[in-house]
């Protein structure tokens, strides 16, 4: 698993190149405030945790079938107490297995000014012919109107690519299909050919045994 995050301005030359590569899955989850874009953890309960890679004996019978319903269920990928149907007994499980860091707590951030933040995401999956879109709802430009604009032409032109698939995909698909089946009709064909001579035979022998 490997994460990205914008880093502050003082440290973008810094930045590597990453280069991502086919059959790879990425979340994109994309935050948008009007105030400093720092943040800091709200005072408040987290729900959202996520297994870890630290081995510990459990002692309580309770945090084992929460601890192992986990593994079994999310692997390392984050979930939701609300995943749960019985959340009353997850919650009794849940506090030793954060306490020996068999979990980790996703907190509730919110911006340091106390600014509104909007939030958005989605999955793409990277394949040969281009990115597939798999999930999330399109931002609609209509709805907002900001009084700044991106001035980099290079970025306009990135922003202006699709994330979905390339067109000429389904083209190849298309022509696959159709290739496919015209070796089912030539084949079909042959086998016609063939059969005809031994039926037309067949009458020509009964006779010659008849006679």
């Amino acid at each position: 698993n490997r994460s990205f995050s914008t880093p502050p301005r003082s440290k973008k030359k810094e930045i590597k190149d990453i280069e991502f590569a086919v059959h790879e899955v990425y979340a994109m989850d994309v935050f948008i405030t009007s105030g400093s874009g720092k943040t800091k953890e709200y005072n408040t309960t987290t729900t959202v945790y996520r297994r870890t890679e630290e081995v510990y004996q459990l002692k309580m019978k309770a945090s084992r079938a929460f601890y192992s319903d986990v593994t079994n269920r999310f692997t390392l990928m984050p979930f939701t107490i609300r995943a749960f149907e019985e959340e009353t007994k997850a919650r009794m499980g849940l506090k030793e297995c954060v306490t020996h860091e068999l979990l980790q707590a996703y907190p509730v951030q919110q911006d340091g000014d106390g600014a509104p933040v909007a939030q958005f995401k989605f999955t793409v999956l990277v394949v040969p012919n281009g990115n597939i879109r798999i999930n999330g709802g399109l931002l609609d430009t209509a709805t907002c109107k900001s009084e700044h604009k991106i001035e980099d032409q290079g970025i306009v032109s990135l922003l202006a690519q699709s994330a979905n698939r390339k067109a000429g995909g389904k083209k190849k698909k298309k022509k696959a299909k159709s290739a496919a089946a015209e070796a089912v009709s030539e084949a079909a064909a042959e086998a016609e050919a063939v059969s005809a001579p031994v039926a037309a035979a067949e009458p020509a022998m009964a006779t010659e045994v008849g006679n």
